[in-house]
């Protein structure tokens, strides 16, 4: 079992935290039961809806089959951004296969897509706050499935200001293009 970080010299019974963000990603990768993140400092306990989970399904059927040719993996694993008060847990990750046996938290640079599905509670979490940060830390593709404007739009192209491109938003039904390395498009008629 691990411990929390505690300072150095902190007496007996005395709990003194050296690295806050070190203290409250710890704290939240030992949380039970709920997915929890950690979005600008605050934790998020977020047990998705069946709605929510319903729309998440629709993308991640179309893009499970494709992503296991290159030898990758979907999931919703965690993803950390260090040197941040971050800690996400996407609603869908695209990563190579070999990254994902290491039992860890990734980075957003080493995912192929990351997609995020809105819900009331995170109408602008997921389309301002987490669209910033990804593009920070290098997602290469961002797909927002914002079930509240009923639009998806991709990014990609990201760098320290965030993303320089943008496909969409496209309302629900339109069809939208998923660039190599899968090459497919998605049919969102069903969110």
């Amino acid at each position: 079992m691990s411990t929390a970080p505690v300072e150095p010299g902190a007496g007996p019974g005395e709990y003194s935290v050296a690295d806050p963000e070190r203290a409250l990603k710890y704290a939240v990768q030992h949380t039970k039961g709920d997915r929890a993140e950690i979005i600008e400092g605050v934790i998020d306990f977020m047990p998705p809806t069946w709605d929510h989970e319903a729309a998440a399904e629709v993308i991640r059927d179309q893009i499970k089959p494709r992503a296991k040719e290159p030898g990758c993996v979907t999931g919703l694993g965690n993803l950390d951004l260090p040197k941040s008060s971050n800690w996400y847990v996407p609603d869908i990750a695209v990563v190579p296969r070999e990254l994902a046996k290491g039992g860890g938290a990734l980075l957003p640079d080493q995912t192929l897509l990351i997609v995020e599905v809105t819900s009331e509670s995170d109408a602008e979490t997921d389309p301002v706050v987490k669209r910033k940060r990804y593009a920070e830390y290098g997602a290469p593709l961002y797909l927002l499935v914002d079930r509240v404007e009923e639009t998806v739009t991709l990014f990609s192209g990201p760098g320290r200001l965030g993303y320089t491109r943008a496909e969409g938003p496209h309302p629900f039904g339109a069809a939208l293009r998923l660039p190599e390395p899968f090459g497919i498009v998605l049919d969102t008629s069903e969110l």
